[in-house]
């Protein structure tokens, strides 16, 4: 019997800072990210370092008692990898690798090196090469003092790691020629967009990890790869789907992030036309997780940056079978109810009930609710259909019943 062989996990340390503007609740939930960022990339976070500062150490981003704690601790435990949640300074990245003698990671390089694992399709690895080439750039100098080492793994995936003896001026050659070939890439796509013809086009969008692929599976009936981590899916899948006798396009697109690298965001809006482009957005939304109304307003934000915020959108609040609240004793008079007692009932008496029949509540992976999902897309999309195509009314029911 052949046994399976074992993944080994990067042993890693984390770092983030406490600010004006990022308290301590905050910065948990920032590094609770990173460590699942980190475990995506390949890594297995050991500690935590916080501290508490107005602004980052200019030089070595946090401060020198800090820095001799965390030096010991990577000494003592043979810690290889030192990842920091706020994207470092080419200078501070140098500064800190001299001292600390370990591979230093920023949330941007650990965002792109999981897009660098992920891209399957010549045009993401394409996306993804221009987004390094760009954050390399100014860091070619650290970036030789890690090749000399000749070190793979986290953050160590990419161009870099073949082109020892690159230059500035081969980067940014390098760098014009990728933007021609997304360019030549995103012609072709257009031009298969227009041939789709005037059909409806709906557009699944939201944070990462929110279950978009499960759903866009169940709904299309097709097999789009999705797992529990964070960026499973990184090329766009379309998919003819009929609901009814109603036939419309449904696109799954890349998931957002806070702190999402500009490089990324640029090099992927060629990527976010099918979003552009869409009639309609599901805006899928994880509700058993905690943050989730800080994912929404990232996710409308990255929307607002590529002009796509006023299109029609139905909220779908995905994983209602995973979501659990806080409850309070009846004999604890002290304890103030807050959002993390909710229930999805009273949650559904918030805000939420302005959003009327926009808001949906399912469970894609139990496939719960998912005939009411159906339904309610029907209409929008019918909707739609018969306003671009009003001779076509009589085609398609007010209702479907599946």
């Amino acid at each position: 019997m052949i046994e399976k062989e074992k993944t080994v996990y990067e042993k890693a340390v984390l770092i983030g800072i406490i600010t004006k503007n990022q308290d301590e609740d905050k910065l948990t939930e920032f590094l609770d990210e990173l460590e699942f960022l980190t475990y995506t990339a390949g890594g297995e976070v050991v500690k935590r370092f916080t501290q508490k500062m107005d602004v980052p150490n200019p030089k070595t981003f946090i401060g020198s008692g800090k820095m001799e704690e965390v030096l010991a601790y990577v000494e003592q435990h043979d810690i290889g990898t030192v990842v920091f949640d706020d994207e470092l300074t080419p200078g501070q990245q140098r500064n800190i690798e001299r001292l600390l003698k370990a591979k230093i990671i920023d949330r941007t390089n650990l965002i792109l090196d999981i897009f660098a694992q992920r891209a399957q399709t010549s045009y993401a690895r394409t996306q993804v090469e221009l987004a390094q080439c760009q954050y390399y750039l100014p860091r070619l100098t650290g970036l030789w003092t890690h090749l000399e080492r000749q070190r793979g793994g986290i953050g160590m995936r990419g161009p870099g790691e073949t082109e020892i003896e690159t230059d500035r001026r081969i980067v940014r050659d390098r760098i014009s020629l990728l933007k021609k070939k997304l360019l030549t890439i995103d012609k072709q796509m257009a031009t298969q967009r227009g041939n789709r013809g005037k059909m409806v086009r709906v557009a699944l969008v939201g944070y990462t990890n929110v279950g978009k692929s499960t759903l866009m599976n169940v709904i299309a009936k097709s097999d789009v790869f999705a797992e529990n981590k964070l960026f499973a899916t990184l090329d766009t899948t379309v998919r003819k789907v009929v609901i009814g006798n109603l036939p419309f396009l449904l696109s799954d697109t890349v998931g957002f992030i806070r702190k999402l690298p500009t490089q990324l965001v640029e090099s992927f809006k060629s990527t976010l036309d099918e979003v552009r482009e869409a009639d309609l957005l599901l805006h899928v939304v994880d509700i058993s997780h905690p943050q989730f109304e800080d994912h929404i307003d990232s996710v409308s934000r990255i929307l607002e940056e590529i002009d796509s915020v006023d299109k029609p959108v139905i909220m779908v609040f995905n994983k209602i079978d995973a979501y659990e609240h806080e409850t309070i004793d009846e004999d604890d008079l002290t304890t103030e109810k807050t959002e993390i007692h909710y229930t999805l009932d009273e949650w559904k008496q918030t805000w939420m009930s302005r959003i009327g029949d926009n808001a949906l509540f399912i469970s894609a992976i139990n496939k719960e609710n998912i005939d009411t999902f159906r339904k309610r897309v029907y209409k929008e999309v019918r909707d739609i259909h018969v306003t671009r195509f009003p001779y076509n009314n009589f085609l398609y029911p007010e209702f479907v019943e599946e």
